[in-house]
């Protein structure tokens, strides 16, 4: 009976693996091409987003416009992954595209594009045989990504942005997930058989196993659904924080145009008049208040522009960024600031330079403003991967309050830093009431943060 049921009940679970194998690896594969494009269509949004109004009242975009998408499309880090880049509108003409032979020609929509047309983010392999992509002898399927462009007036879909994506990473990554779905269908469907064959030998012993390790598999599946919902709820919060942020950096700098050299310059304008019709000692006297006036507008301008503008980083390695960020604020503050800054071989990518570089100048910055810029020390080690930056100042009891700001709402400096360094994967940790008082900041540099050779 045993051996009977061996080969019955063997030849059985061989069929469903096989069935079983091929239907969870079409929906993982589906799964994992739609993540993709979720990511990519992200990114998509942060390039063409600012291009919907354009689109929206003239159907065309600006040459400045063009010439920035040409700009970042032709950066090797982004053409190496994504090799092209068109904006369609709806009636199936292209406004831009860095092929430059397809710009301004209609082709038949796509389905996918009709798809994106109506609001949905599509991704699908290219058809080689569509007019747009024969027009330049394209060769290589790689994935399309269609992403709707909507007016921010009412939401309507004004055109899509379609990127061509390599296919090389996601069919390694496709490939392992299938692999591995075929490992876990034939573990389980051996384990199955194994747990059936020991029913018929051990009856409702067996039957009580299975069950205990059934509920253990819900337990742990339900406590992963739980994490996955609050990795995504976290990354929807840190989404909108970002919003709020990007929108408190754009009030801070139009509040500081508007207060200082736009005021200075209306001073000035509001003496022209009597600077012409005057008399020359009056003239003279006009011609230095307004002269004054201007040139001390520049300065607030240019002390502004300094602080939104980043020096040139590339390249450089990390204790050398932190460096050049106390050099800059020692020379802005005329301040002393103590560096204890180890040399870090390590290749870093430039988001790790750009974070490290805010990290020091808004630390240091805070320390100035709010810890009277006593006992200021910056420092910035190694430990295997593990880069730790730490920024202090001895004034403790100011410190503890650059979380608020004036108006009893979270100030802006750090909840920029903290967002900018969890958004690298990594740990902020603020002790504003310590003596010293001390901002930390820790990265993992592996994956994406180290820069390929």
């Amino acid at each position: 009976m045993s051996a009977d049921f061996l080969r019955t009940g063997g030849l059985l679970l061989i069929f469903a693996m096989v069935g079983a194998g091929l239907a969870i690896g079409q929906l993982v594969e589906r799964s994992t091409i739609n993540s993709k494009a979720a990511a990519t269509a992200v990114f998509m949004q942060s390039i063409t987003a600012p291009l919907s109004e354009e689109l929206a009242s003239t159907g065309r975009l600006t040459v400045e416009s063009v010439q920035r998408l040409n700009g970042l499309m032709s950066s090797s880090s982004l053409g190496e992954r994504f090799p092209y880049l068109e904006i369609w509108l709806p009636d199936g003409s292209i406004v831009y595209s860095n092929s430059p032979m397809l710009i301004g020609r209609r082709f038949p929509l796509p389905p996918a594009l009709k798809l994106a047309l109506a609001g949905e983010v599509v991704a699908d392999y290219a058809d080689l045989r569509a007019g747009e992509h024969t027009s330049r002898n394209l060769g290589v399927a790689y994935l399309e990504v269609y992403s709707p462009l909507r007016s921010q007036a009412d939401g309507t879909v004004v055109a899509v942005a379609e990127i061509h994506e390599r296919t090389q990473p996601l069919e390694a990554d496709l490939l392992w997930l299938r692999i591995a779905t075929w490992i876990v269908v034939a573990v389980m469907t051996m384990l199955i058989m194994l747990g059936l064959y020991g029913i018929v030998r051990r009856g409702t012993r067996t039957i009580d196993v299975q069950y205990e390790a059934i509920m253990a598999r819900i337990a742990e599946a339900e406590r992963l659904a739980m994490l996955n919902k609050r990795l995504s709820d976290r990354l929807q919060r840190a989404s909108m924080r970002s919003v709020e942020i990007h929108e408190r950096t754009l009030r801070a700098v139009g509040a500081d145009l508007h207060d200082g050299p736009a005021q200075l310059i209306s001073f000035a304008n509001l003496n022209l008049d009597a600077f012409r019709s005057g008399p020359p000692e009056q003239r003279d006297r006009l011609g230095h208040v307004i002269g004054a006036a201007l040139k001390e507008a520049i300065v607030e301008i240019r002390a502004i522009a300094s602080g939104l503008v980043l020096p040139e980083l590339r390249g450089l390695p990390v204790h050398e960024v932190v460096r050049r960020a106390v050099a800059q604020h020692g020379q802005r503050s005329s301040t002393e600031v103590a560096l204890d800054a180890e040399p870090i071989d390590l290749p870093v990518s430039e988001a790790v330079r750009i974070c490290a570089f805010r990290f020091v100048q808004e630390g240091l910055n805070n320390a100035t403003r709010h810890g009277g810029s006593r006992d200021q020390r910056v420092s910035v080690a190694l430990h295997g991967t593990q880069l730790t930056i730490k920024v202090s100042n001895g004034n403790p009891a100011k410190a503890a309050d650059t979380q608020i700001g004036d108006d009893g709402s979270p100030q802006l400096g750090l909840l920029g830093l903290r967002e900018r360094v969890e958004s690298l994967g990594g740990r902020f940790e603020a002790e504003l009431n310590a003596d010293p008082a001390i901002l930390t900041m820790t990265l993992a540099l592996q994956g994406g943060l180290i820069e390929p050779a």
